[in-house]
């Protein structure tokens, strides 16, 4: 079933659409939020609760990329997931997230943020720019929280190598965000 077919039901308010979801994109959702999480059952809950979520949402959204509004949930989900859970056991532990924020730094203060558009904006044209494999490694850390032990082993690669091209590419990102104008 394609997702204009899928977003149909939804509309329809056929719950058929929640089945035709969680077939076409139920290991889709449960990864992103799994390499957020590092938790089966979590991500089995994030991956139901994204279900759910668009199901009350679908109507009145309408999205043009299923896939992307779906991950997007599901990924927000997995990161109040991941900040309850390290609050309660109070961890060391870094997200892949956070390491990415020292490179693009941030304040409370609104002023000094760019719009959240602006920065995507600014990431998509700096990606744009990285071969494929770079970007490849980037995705896979940051948005789906790989580790560069899976990356390497995904693109069959050493894992010194993932390291190096995320510190050289974190280097570049910074330069080329101060270049625009986003100090940090």
């Amino acid at each position: 079933m394609n997702d204009e077919q899928i977003t149909e039901l939804l509309f329809a308010r056929d719950e058929s659409g929640i089945a035709a979801l969680r077939e076409s994109y139920g290991r889709l959702l449960k990864s992103v939020a799994y390499g957020v999480l590092r938790s089966e059952q979590d991500a089995e809950e994030c991956e139901s609760e994204t279900l759910l979520r668009a199901w009350n949402s679908i109507p009145p959204a309408r999205p043009q990329r299923l896939a992307a509004y779906l991950c997007r949930i599901a990924r927000r989900l997995a990161l109040d997931r991941y900040d309850y859970n390290r609050a309660a056991k109070r961890s060391g532990e870094v997200l892949p997230i956070d390491e990415l924020a020292e490179y693009i730094g941030g304040s409370s203060d609104a002023e000094d943020l760019l719009t959240e558009n602006e920065l995507t904006r600014l990431m998509n044209e700096f990606l744009r720019g990285q071969d494929y494999n770079t970007r490849v490694i980037f995705m896979r850390r940051f948005w789906f929280g790989d580790t560069t032990k899976e990356i390497a082993k995904r693109l069959h690669a050493s894992e010194s190598m993932v390291k190096s091209r995320i510190s050289r590419t974190l280097k570049r990102l910074r330069e080329y965000l101060r270049k625009e104008g986003y100090d940090i």
